[in-house]
């Protein structure tokens, strides 16, 4: 599958644009991860962009994430992709647990990339200037964004291996790359 046909799939399935700009912003990381470890950077970058998109018609447990396994395995798309998505939520470990690079990323990328956009929607300067500093002491905080699970954020940066304040700057520095799709470009003062 192309990145074209992932997208036509994405906007196919989720009318709302929140949820289509977290697929771009989890997509983002994805690609930047992918790039910092070597991977294949057109796989990652279709996980973290499909890794929702069948979640507006089927939001509950087991639905989501088996129906669009189901779509994606009839589109032929490669299971390193699908397993990735699967893996995302924690109905599907036992089938497809967190034991591979894409897997571990993809978990530790999403909640934060959700974070992240809300801290930036909060800040004049948007994505520009945030620091890690700043973010851990929004995590403190149970009524900021308050959907966001704290715990999913501490369990992927775990996984993954590497410091809080460090995914936190690997996953900024993404989503800055992508800021115009996503809607936080600095706003002119």
């Amino acid at each position: 599958m192309t990145r074209e046909e992932a997208w036509r799939l994405l906007c196919e399935y989720t009318p709302t644009d929140s949820l289509r700009k977290h697929g771009l912003a989890v997509e983002a990381a994805m690609r930047h991860y992918a790039r910092h470890f070597n991977e294949d950077e057109e796989a990652w970058g279709l996980a973290g962009l499909l890794h929702d998109f069948d979640y507006e018609r089927w939001p509950s447990e087991p639905e989501h994430t088996r129906q669009g396994a189901r779509i994606l395995r009839d589109k032929g798309v490669d299971e390193e992709v699908i397993g990735a998505m699967l893996s995302h939520v924690p109905w599907n470990l036992e089938e497809c647990p967190r034991d591979r690079p894409i897997r571990k990323v993809l978990f530790a990328a999403d909640e934060l990339c959700g974070f992240l956009v809300a801290c930036a929607l909060v800040r004049p300067n948007r994505l520009e200037g945030l620091e890690p500093k700043s973010v851990k002491k929004k995590l403190k905080a149970p009524s900021f964004a308050a959907a966001v699970s704290r715990e999913d954020i501490y369990a992927g940066v775990e996984l993954i291996g590497l410091p809080l304040d460090e995914h936190i700057r690997h996953c900024v520095q993404a989503l800055q790359a992508a800021a115009e799709p996503l809607g936080l470009q600095t706003q002119a003062g």
